[in-house]
């Protein structure tokens, strides 16, 4: 089983399709904003749907676990379709929901199996909208609830046609929900809105010159590790300024692998925590952005607070 052909196609394509862009991250390099997520749209209005080539698959396998799709090929797919193939109970999704789903994959010109992800907690949630694919796919589905999507070749992501079976598992909380912990001394302090939203209060103290953390909710879920791909929320303060400089709040949740694509600190303030912790963490400019004058652009010489929701952990494929 071909599961690197799989990540590329799931974690690629399927970015382009089901992440529907990214936050501006707290990377390496300078990052730029992308647009909230819609939250009064219909789901439901959104679905597209069924066609001749997502009806002529047939699905072997219970939702929820790894399927097998028979069809006959070269399956001609001229748009995407998407057919119910299994309808699941309980509350239906809307909009702004952080999605738990699983795919399996097959190339629409051949039949062959490509993989499966998210049947064992390697696939992140995504954040469902109208203008997601993901989204057009399975629309206002309850959790439970199975899919055949036939995808068109895509020249852009340089793929052929694609058959998804695609399984809705549930949704995760956009915010933490551990355990409150004491507040730990001398940190900033945490106040968090109805929806969970952080606001920070910086003492009055000197700017810290080491890196510290504490966790202000114990989560119930897997603990992060290193090359684990992650999905937060996050808000960051500059202690240099006080203002706040960037956060997924307001946005949409941000996703990123543990030691790479953001800068040390914003790792180190995850690793060894549980899925459903707060964390706050005092980053230096050596573990953030780095010594030199202060500069509001690229935030070098500044020392950051971050406060970090860890909503989910998914384990990397094994290559």
């Amino acid at each position: 089983m071909r599961t690197r052909s799989l990540a590329l196609l799931s974690l690629a394509a399927m970015s382009a399709l089901v992440l529907a862009g990214c936050t501006n991250a707290p990377s390496e390099s300078e990052s730029e904003s992308s647009p909230s997520a819609t939250t009064a749209a219909d789901l439901c209005g959104a679905q597209v749907d069924p066609g001749s080539a997502s009806d002529s698959v047939t699905v072997d396998g219970a939702a929820g676990t790894e399927a097998t799709a028979t069809f006959t090929s070269p399956l001609e797919v001229s748009e995407l379709q998407a057919t119910q193939i299994d309808e699941g109970t309980g509350d239906a999704l809307q909009s702004g929901d952080l999605v738990q789903f699983a795919l399996s994959a097959f190339d629409a010109s051949t039949g062959e199996k490509l993989g499966a992800q998210g049947y064992n907690d390697d696939l992140p949630p995504q954040q469902i909208s109208p203008d997601s694919v993901l989204g057009q796919v399975v629309g206002c589905a309850k959790p439970g609830s199975r899919y055949v999507a036939a995808f068109p070749e895509s020249t852009e992501q340089g793929t052929g046609a694609q058959v998804y079976v695609i399984d809705v598992l549930g949704t995760v909380p956009t915010a933490a929900w551990g355990e409150p912990q004491p507040p730990a001394e001398g940190l900033p302090t945490v106040e968090l809105d109805a929806d969970g939203a952080p606001t920070v209060t910086l003492p009055g103290d000197d700017i810290p010159t080491e890196f510290e953390k504490a966790t202000l909710k114990k989560g119930d879920g897997a603990v992060v590790e290193p090359g684990d791909s992650v999905l937060v929320q996050y808000h960051g303060v500059s202690w240099n300024t006080g203002e706040v400089f960037d956060e997924s709040w307001g946005k949409q949740p941000f996703t990123f692998t543990v030691g790479n694509g953001v800068v040390q600190g914003f790792s180190d303030a995850v690793t060894g925590e549980t899925v459903g912790s707060q964390v706050i963490a005092v980053l230096p400019p050596s573990v953030a952005y780095g010594e030199g004058e202060i500069n509001d652009a690229d935030l070098k010489g500044q020392t950051l607070v971050f406060v970090v929701d860890i909503l989910a952990a998914a384990k990397t494929p094994a290559q």
